[in-house]
C-alpha cells in the first residue's frame, strides 16, 4: 500500500478542516470583513485593529506599509528593557548615568519630550521606564540605550534584531526615541504584534502604561494617551508624533473580558488621532463576538511523521490554549482554516514541540495565525518502518521535482 506523502496529506486535512468551519459559519458572503465593504472607514492612512488574545484581525488599512513610527518606536525600547529584566540581566534598582549626549539630545535643552533628568545624575531603571512610557522622555530612552548597549547605535541594532526575533519583519530601528530618520520604519501590523507581545509577556510592566501621571525633577507630567480619559476601558499604550510620521497611536482597551489593540498612524491632528482610535475600538467592541474554534487541548489536526513509531501526531493550540476567533455579529462570512507546517516532520518529537500554524481566513482575508504544538511525544519507529518512510519520501521527491520541471 502506497503512503500519501506528507505535503499531500497535509493538504487533504486542511481542506477538510476548512470545509467544516465554513459550514458552521454559514454561506459565503463574498465580502471582506476587514475592509470598508462593511461600511466602516477610518481617516487614518494606516490602521489595524486586532483581538489581543488570539491576534484575530478585525480591521486593517495599509497595515503592512512600513511607516515612520515617531515615539511609537519607544514600545520596542521598552521591550528590550522588559526582556533584560525578565532574563535577570538588569534590575529595576540599577542606576544609569545621564550623559551629556542624552541630556542635550533628549533632555530639557532639546525642546522635545523629556523627563528632565539632570545632567550627570544617576537614575534608576524603574524611573527611566516611567520616563519613557508615561512622559515619552527622549532623554530616558537614550540613557537606557547607553546604559544597556554602550551607545544608541548599538542599542538600535539590538532593537531591530529583537524585533525580527519576535516576527516583526518590517521593523528597522535606527534610534531609541523615534526621532526622525529616513531609515526608521515599521508597519502598524508589526506595532500591533509588539503591543500584543508586551501585554501577554510582561503584565507587571504593562500596568505602567495605564498610569496617568509621573513627576520627575519636580515636574509633573500627564500621560499623553488620550484614550485613558475616555471611559472605554483603555489602559495603555503609546502616542507618537513627528512632522514626517503625523500623529500616531497604539492603544489597548478591555470591555467585558475582551481586549482589543488598535494602531493608527499618519493623522493630521492630535484630535484626529484620539477620535479614530476611539472609533475603531468602539466599532470592534460593538460589532464582533467570540467564536470557539477548538477547546483547550483539543486536537486541531495532525502532522505526518516520517520514521516514527506512529504515522502521525496530533496538533493542539500552543501552550494548550483554546483557539477563538472574533467574527462580525450575525455574520454569514465564509471561514476557512488550514494547518500549515514544513514537512516531512522527522521523529522523534517531544510533547509540546512547536510544529506549524493554524491559519484562518474570513472570506479572502487572513485574520488569524495561531501556533500549534504536538499533543504527545513520539519516538522513532522500527528499522523497516523508517526504511519504508525514507523510500516514500524519495519517491515523492522525484515526483515533485518532475512536476517542477514541467
Amino acid at each position: 500500500m502506497f503512503s500519501i506523502p506528507a505535503a499531500a496529506s497535509r493538504w487533504i486535512a486542511a481542506l477538510a478542516l476548512g470545509c467544516a468551519l465554513a459550514a458552521s459559519s454559514g454561506p459565503a458572503s463574498g465580502q471582506s470583513a476587514t475592509k470598508k465593504d462593511e461600511g466602516f472607514q477610518t481617516a487614518a492612512p494606516t490602521a489595524i485593529l486586532i483581538d489581543a488574545a488570539s491576534g484575530t484581525v478585525l480591521f486593517e488599512k495599509n497595515a503592512d506599509q512600513p511607516v515612520a513610527p515617531a515615539s511609537l518606536a519607544k514600545l520596542m525600547t521598552a521591550e528590550i528593557v522588559f526582556n533584560a529584566l525578565k532574563e535577570g540581566e538588569l534590575k529595576l534598582e540599577d542606576e544609569f548615568v545621564v550623559s551629556e549626549n542624552a541630556w542635550r539630545k533628549g533632555g530639557g535643552p532639546s525642546g522635545g519630550s523629556s523627563m528632565f533628568a539632570i545632567l550627570h545624575s544617576r537614575v534608576k531603571v524603574q524611573d527611566l521606564l516611567r520616563g519613557v512610557i508615561i512622559q515619552s522622555g527622549n532623554d530616558a530612552c537614550i540613557v537606557l540605550a547607553e546604559g544597556i548597549a554602550g551607545n544608541e547605535a548599538n542599542f538600535s541594532r539590538l532593537m531591530t534584531a529583537r524585533a525580527h526575533e519576535l516576527g516583526l519583519t518590517s521593523a528597522n530601528f535606527t534610534n531609541s526615541t523615534g526621532l526622525p530618520d529616513p531609515d526608521m520604519r515599521v508597519s502598524v501590523r508589526d506595532l500591533a504584534k509588539l503591543a500584543q507581545h508586551i501585554i501577554k509577556t510582561y503584565p507587571e510592566f504593562y500596568e505602567i502604561y495605564g498610569e496617568r501621571e509621573f513627576t520627575w525633577n519636580k515636574i509633573r507630567q500627564q500621560n499623553r494617551n488620550p484614550l485613558l480619559a475616555m471611559n472605554i476601558g483603555a489602559d495603555g499604550m503609546k502616542t507618537g508624533y513627528t512632522a514626517e510620521a503625523g500623529y500616531g497611536l497604539v492603544g489597548s482597551a478591555v470591555q467585558k473580558g475582551l481586549r482589543l489593540i488598535v494602531v493608527v498612524n499618519g493623522l493630521k491632528t492630535a484630535k484626529d488621532r484620539a477620535d479614530e482610535g476611539r472609533k475603531l475600538l468602539e466599532w470592534g467592541f460593538n460589532g464582533f463576538e467570540s467564536r470557539l474554534l477548538f477547546a483547550e487541548g483539543a486536537p486541531v489536526g495532525s502532522a505526518r511523521l516520517f520514521g516514527g513509531a506512529q504515522r502521525s501526531v496530533d496538533l493542539i493550540g500552543a501552550d494548550k490554549q483554546a483557539i477563538r476567533l472574533l467574527i462580525p455579529r450575525n455574520s454569514s462570512d465564509k471561514i476557512i482554516a488550514r494547518i500549515v507546517y514544513r514537512g516531512p516532520v522527522h521523529a522523534p518529537v517531544t510533547k509540546g514541540q512547536r510544529i506549524g500554524t493554524l491559519k484562518v481566513w474570513r472570506n479572502d482575508q487572513l485574520v488569524l495565525e495561531f501556533p500549534l504544538e504536538t499533543a504527545e511525544s513520539v519516538g522513532t519507529g522500527s528499522l523497516p518502518g523508517r526504511a519504508f518512510d525514507a523510500a516514500t519520501e524519495m519517491i515523492y521527491g522525484w515526483i515533485r521535482s518532475g512536476v517542477e520541471r514541467l
